[in-house]
């Protein structure tokens, strides 16, 4: 299905297709890089596609099933033969092992993903919340940071593959502050537009350039401003709670 160009509200924007898009004047428009890649990926699932095919034409998988099943009892009867009881006991009760602990094994390691996507969405959102994220951003930046990141040791670590990705001084791995500090000039509609002058100060939680302190934090806590925040600048508001 081809993605339309264009919405007019976010709320128009499918779910699911959230990512591919970027508000720019008003109205939701395809982001052209993320849509290349898009097609670059199908394309690429496509010719393995035919070649897994091409190698796998003209077998019937219920009669290469049916073989091996024959190989097995074969090999079995050969092995009762020979006296190897012991050896024919533990295959089987390896084989029932594994019907056993494969479901459980598969949810263990869905959970291990799902938590490290959001560790890695935490830490990510936390941090270029500092440089001025826009709230509409957040999908957008978490599917990047996903990419990029991985889990390692309970703390994210870029990677190119299965390399370790380096940052600016050719040696250290790249850290977030430095991914995030690259995405604010590489996709600068991530951001509000005076998150290009620098990191917020400390007060300011992640107000861009201006001077506000932030009344979710502990030592600054004020919940009248909280409140006056949340009604004239929900954005900000949401910046200063997430990076309090």
């Amino acid at each position: 299905m081809a993605l339309k160009n264009k919405y007019a509200s976010a709320g128009e924007v499918p779910a699911e297709l959230k990512s591919f898009y970027v508000e720019r004047d008003g109205a939701w428009l395809l982001d052209s890089e993320r849509n290349e890649e898009l097609r670059q990926t199908n394309i690429t699932v496509m010719k393995e596609r035919d070649a897994l095919l091409k190698r796998f034409e003209g077998i019937d998988p219920d009669a290469v099933r049916q073989l091996a099943d024959e190989k097995q009892r074969l090999e079995e009867e050969q092995r009762l033969k020979d006296g190897k009881f012991q050896e024919v006991l533990e295959a089987r009760l390896k084989v029932e092992r594994e019907k056993v602990f494969a479901p459980v094994v598969a949810e263990r390691d869905a959970l291990n993903g799902k938590l490290s996507a959001l560790l890695i969405d935490q830490a990510v959102v936390s941090e270029a919340t500092k440089r001025g994220l826009r709230a509409t951003a957040l999908p957008d930046i978490t599917a990047r940071a996903r990419i990029t990141f991985k889990l390692v040791g309970g703390a994210p670590q870029a990677f190119d593959g299965d390399t370790v990705r380096v940052g600016r001084d050719g040696t250290s791995p790249l850290t977030l502050a430095e991914w995030v500090e690259a995405l604010v000039s590489d996709a600068p509609h991530l951001f509000e537009a005076n998150a290009g002058g620098g990191a917020a100060g400390a007060g300011s939680g992640g107000a861009g350039n201006r001077s506000v302190k932030n009344p979710f934090r502990k030592e600054s806590f004020n919940l009248t401003e909280q409140m006056k925040l949340q009604k004239t600048d929900p954005q900000l508001a949401a910046r200063l709670k997430a990076s309090a």
